[in-house]
């Protein structure tokens, strides 16, 4: 098993880059089954999980090949319209090919998604929708058996809650469907604004998208487009608080600082300086944070992916932070290795009371999932001697050179088999 060591007490200091969001480009490997023939995908990141999804459209029959961040994907004329268990069970995104395989080929064989533990995430709302589109499903064996007649037919889709799994999987079926479909309440991430302007470069007509009413006029067929991944606002975001975690100064460039609202004007009530540009942004961090309160919540919400890391942060804050989770019912599951380190925080139900202690130790924890492991290697930058992190391949899904680019920071930081 691999082992990340990091040995905290040194201020970050320079300018790290970051690619793609992960978020983004997962989904818009799906949109390819749409339509036959070659894509070029740019800005892509060099992670675990954009292997395990390339992995996933070869089974369906696709070639994929990354180079230098850039992935060239040819899909075929005839796909062969399943995911198999073994691939889906280790990524929830994959679920997002539900919808193009029934747009494109009537049918799908998917199994039930996988990917961190983070609590109860059904399907639901991609079903009911789907239903309403004309399909119907049967459940064999763990696998979800889909079927449409003809083609999908538009509608509108009312969401309970803006789900933005569901959100994109309508709005990729909905690209080639019969008639209009308007979705009601619709996740409005930054991310799917991405994926709507490359459906539109493959051809569909989608109106709308970043608020919380959509528009598509579904169309007979579609092409392949080239296009650029949109920035990982929260490869940006964790960088950003690197910076303020070790009271440092980072510049964190290829970025859009808008996508970061909340998470960086949480900051600043901390006493974190922040810079925004076109493009970059800039965090100098204070010697010891004031405590500060926040939820998760939708875009443009304080993100559930972004948690783990402030809490980190602000477990060495002056006085008491209370944090809500909204979305995720198992997302505190990191608290206890947190608290091995020497932080003191209560869980009560959907809250984290946070008292914030003068200093962390480092001491040997396990990453449970992407974010959880991102905020332990954090938190051993803040704490006295050595912190080691098991299971990092939970970072590797997220996070392309996590290790070498704390490292050009100036973190005393490395990554070696345990």
């Amino acid at each position: 098993m691999d082992e990340i060591r990091v040995k905290g007490g040194t201020p970050l200091r320079g300018t790290v880059g970051v690619l793609g969001a992960k978020n983004a480009v997962l989904k818009e490997m799906a949109a390819m089954l749409l339509a036959p023939g070659r894509y070029v995908l740019s800005n892509v990141p060099g992670i675990f999980d954009v292997e395990l999804m390339a992995d996933v459209l070869r089974h369906t029959g696709a070639y994929c090949d990354l180079t230098k961040h850039e992935l060239s994907v040819s899909v075929p004329k005839e796909l062969v319209p399943e995911a198999p268990i073994d691939l889906v069970r280790q990524m929830r995104a994959s679920i997002v090919i539900l919808g193009p395989l029934l747009a494109r080929c009537g049918e799908a064989r998917v199994a039930l998604p996988g990917g961190d533990d983070l609590g109860a995430r059904p399907i639901d709302y991609h079903l009911d929708a789907f239903e309403k589109m004309g399909a119907t499903f049967t459940l064999e064996h763990g696998v979800l058996v889909g079927k449409v007649e003809g083609r999908m037919t538009g509608t509108e889709v009312e969401l309970p809650f803006p789900s933005v799994g569901a959100t994109e999987n309508v709005l990729l079926a909905a690209s080639l469907a019969d008639g209009d479909t308007t979705i009601v309440n619709a996740a409005r991430e930054p991310e799917i604004v991405d994926i709507a302007r490359m459906l539109n470069e493959m051809g569909a007509n989608i109106s709308g998208e970043g608020s919380a009413i959509i528009h598509v006029r579904g169309v007979e067929e579609l092409h392949p487009a080239d296009h650029r991944v949109v920035s990982d606002r929260l490869e940006a975001g964790t960088y950003a608080m690197a910076g303020a975690i070790s009271g440092g100064d980072v510049t964190v460039t290829g970025c859009n600082p808008d996508d970061l609202r909340m998470e960086l004007r949480k900051l600043e009530d901390s006493g974190c300086e922040v810079e925004r540009g076109e493009g970059w942004l800039r965090v100098v961090g204070v010697e010891r944070p004031s405590a500060t309160d926040f939820s998760t919540l939708p875009f443009p919400g304080f993100h559930t992916d972004m948690q783990p890391q402030m809490v980190a942060y602000l477990a060495t804050a002056d006085g008491t932070s209370v944090i809500t989770e909204n979305l995720y019912d198992a997302r505190f599951r990191y608290i206890g290795e947190l608290s091995r380190m020497g932080a003191d925080i209560t869980i009560e139900w959907q809250h984290a009371i946070i008292r914030g202690v003068e200093r962390l130790s480092g001491a040997p924890v396990l990453a449970h999932d992407i974010r959880a492991g991102a905020a332990l290697v954090l938190a051993g930058l803040r704490a006295d001697g050595e912190t080691v992190v098991g299971d990092p391949h939970h970072i590797d899904r997220g996070y392309e050179d996590f290790v070498p680019k704390l490292a050009s920071l100036g973190a005393d930081i490395s990554r070696s088999a345990g």
